[in-house]
């Protein structure tokens, strides 16, 4: 077995191959960014080599640099992780000429199965279901068009080395198509220096199918059952779970026996993930094949009990696999939501900054924390924005679902928004829990943006009662401190709860172990051994278990619990009395501005000072870690003043333009 290992990545995915390598008694080398130099990932390994600047291009993508790394430390093999150069056939080769050994597949695989255009080809001969399109490279938008047109919209423009939701476009027309071939062409370009891409038919109503492959050197190839990863947006997985609740034994079979023979067509071996997509009648078409270790491969370990990433070790290492297909068994459900520094409500933008606060909930046999963040770690504009993964796993899927819950109930991360309540609020969805999915989940589910979970029935009853529960026990210990001047006083019973424009009347009390109230005619029995300062409340609100997170905003309260998040206030009636006196605060007039909804560089301003614009059109892109985001206009108006210029950077609500309305 190897003694040394390199890891070729950073964050979520280096931590988790070195706890790997850690039980397997192999040491470590971390590379690292100039952003990464105090990352998790270096605090982990056994050695750390710096090679170079923040940006990718200038690190984690820099063949050379890693290449030396490996000479210099007498690594004996690399684990690339999954993104950056995972599925560079030229990386594997500089790997080998390096003296080490890639963990991963033959250089000839890579390069086979990397190029999405002659994968296809290849999966057409080896006897696997393809869907229909054109394989060859396009040169310009209106060859695009052509051929759009030939296959039928919708039609998806993908890149040929494309991988993690990067260059891909769904288009409905000539327009979008033209401007989906453009912005697909130049993502390409940038995530993987590869600016060819293809068109291929659009399943309506799809569904995100994977099947795991594992093979040794040896001639042995197994499939590992299926993910489904049908929970997306812009076109990245959000949350994944296996087994899949569409699939029957007779199609886990067959898919599996499909992605078995694609594996053996290109000489596999190691881990890789062949991807499906399958209509809602279990009709599936190949996708692509990820020759790598998937982000959501944790979801695949929790049901069969194997350790993937030790698998690809120990088969680059030479060894035989120690089992068989029939020894693969799927045991209960698992299911894993990527936590992500973005704003779901608005639009998913990503967010960066300090991570002041980050509790996660207590790791066990049923919940897994992949992360490469610690409380204090910076969320940079440089790399993807996840901040961890995490994976839960139930005796079926309600039970799944049910711990995926409480979970997220009890993942705590302030400094950066994040989409925690989105995924809790998915989680409660009955088309969820029903196992009604599709690609398009996110979008028919919220047509209008993302806004927040419905307050209401038990969540509203919950977070009334412990923020009477959590205001008056800090009362309580305010009042009992010793030494004020007239003694303590008596804690009023009659309060008003105040959130945005809406005022809920309540009477309340301490009692032995919680709270009594009465909220709006309705009683409410809490119960809870909470301290003053606790950031997590977790006890019983009428019997049933709740943990609700509780931070103390000034004279407020921001209280979380089942993907709905509210600040309000609890006051006594004669505090909401003077507080009604109080003047509105008038909020600033932006209408004459556009203004950057995230941080990140410009890629260009398309409009320029005395230009007359109209409604959609497009004004600025900007691109925020490795995504392109193209601002429009949202009325007709006359440009005053750019106030950036290509090249630039910018954060979150700087002015970009500003407009005579």
């Amino acid at each position: 077995m190897f003694k040394k290992i390199l890891i070729a990545n950073r964050g979520e995915i280096a931590c988790r191959i070195i706890k790997t390598c850690k039980r397997m008694r192999i040491a470590t080398v971390a590379v690292y960014s100039d952003a990464d130099a105090g990352g998790l990932h270096v605090q982990m390994a056994d050695e750390a080599v710096h090679i170079g600047a923040s940006p990718p291009g200038e690190s984690y993508l820099r063949i050379d640099r890693i290449a030396q790394a490996i000479r210099d430390t007498g690594a004996e093999a690399v684990h690339p992780g999954f993104g950056f150069l995972s599925e560079n056939s030229k990386f594997v080769a500089a790997v080998e000429e390096a003296g080490a050994v890639f963990i991963g597949p033959p250089v000839a695989a890579v390069a086979a199965m990397g190029d999405k255009i002659e994968s296809k080809k290849l999966a057409e001969k080896a006897g696997v279901s393809i869907i229909p399109g054109f394989m060859g490279e396009i040169d310009d938008p209106d060859e695009a068009v052509k051929i759009a047109q030939g296959i039928g919209y919708p039609v998806m423009v993908k890149a040929a080395a494309g991988g993690g939701g990067k260059g891909m476009r769904v288009v409905h027309s000539d327009a979008e198509c033209r401007e989906g071939f453009r912005a697909a062409k130049a993502e390409a370009k940038s995530s993987f220096g590869d600016d060819r891409v293809f068109l291929e038919k659009f399943i309506e109503n799809p569904r995100h199918i994977e099947i795991q492959v594992l093979a040794d050197g040896h001639g042995t190839i197994l499939y590992l059952g299926e993910r489904e990863c049908s929970i997306q947006r812009r076109h990245q997985k959000v949350v994944e779970e296996a087994p899949s609740p569409l699939l029957d034994a007779a199609t886990r079979k067959a898919m599996g026996e499909q992605a078995v023979a694609l594996a053996r067509a290109v000489d596999y071996h190691s881990a890789g993930t062949v991807e499906f997509v399958s209509d809602q009648k279990k009709n599936f078409y190949f996708l692509e094949m990820n020759t790598r270790l998937q982000v959501e491969h944790p979801v695949t370990e929790f049901v069969t009990g194997l350790d993937i990433v030790e698998q690809m070790i120990r088969v680059a290492g030479g060894e035989k696999l120690a089992f068989g297909q029939d020894d693969i068994r799927l045991d209960g459900w698992a299911m894993e939501a990527r936590v992500y520094a973005e704003d779901p409500q608005r639009g998913f933008l990503p967010s960066i900054g300090r991570l002041s606060r980050y509790d996660v909930p207590a790791e066990s046999k049923t919940v897994r924390i992949d992360s490469g963040v610690a409380e204090g770690s910076e969320v940079s504009m440089f790399y993807d924005p996840m901040i961890a993964k995490l994976v839960v796993h139930g005796k079926d899927r309600p039970g799944a679902i049910a711990a995926m819950r409480r979970a997220l109930d009890r993942f705590h991360v302030r400094g950066v928004r994040n989409n925690i309540d989105f995924l809790n609020a998915i989680m409660r969805e009955p088309r969820f829990a029903e196992g009604r999915l599709t690609t398009a989940f996110v979008e028919e589910t919220w047509p209008e943006g993302f806004t927040g979970a419905a307050l209401d029935g038990a969540v509203r009853r919950t977070l009334m009662g412990v923020a009477l529960h959590v205001h008056l026990s800090v009362i309580a210990r305010d009042r009992g401190i010793s030494g004020t001047l007239n003694g303590p006083a008596a804690i009023a019973r009659n309060w008003v709860l105040r959130m945005d424009n809406m005022l809920i009347r309540a009477e309340a009390g301490l009692v032995a172990g919680g709270l009594d109230a009465d909220v709006e005619g309705s009683p409410v029995a809490v119960r809870a051994d909470w301290r003053p300062g606790q950031r997590i409340w977790g006890g019983t609100v009428d019997g049933a278990d709740a943990v609700v997170q509780v931070e103390r905003l000034g004279t407020r309260w921001r209280l979380a619990h089942g993907g709905v998040t509210v600040e309000l206030s609890v006051l006594t009636e004669r505090a909401e009395t003077l507080l009604e006196r109080m003047p509105a605060k008038q909020a600033a007039d932006s209408t004459g501005m556009l203004l950057s909804p995230m941080p990140g560089m410009i890629v260009d301003v398309l409009v320029g000072e005395g230009d007359a614009v109209e409604p959609g059109q497009a004004l600025v892109i900007v691109d925020a870690m490795k995504m392109e985001n193209v601002l429009r206009a949202e009325r007709s108006a006359v440009v005053s003043r750019a106030a950036v210029a290509k090249g630039d950077s910018v954060s979150v609500d700087q002015v970009l333009l500003e407009f005579e309305i």
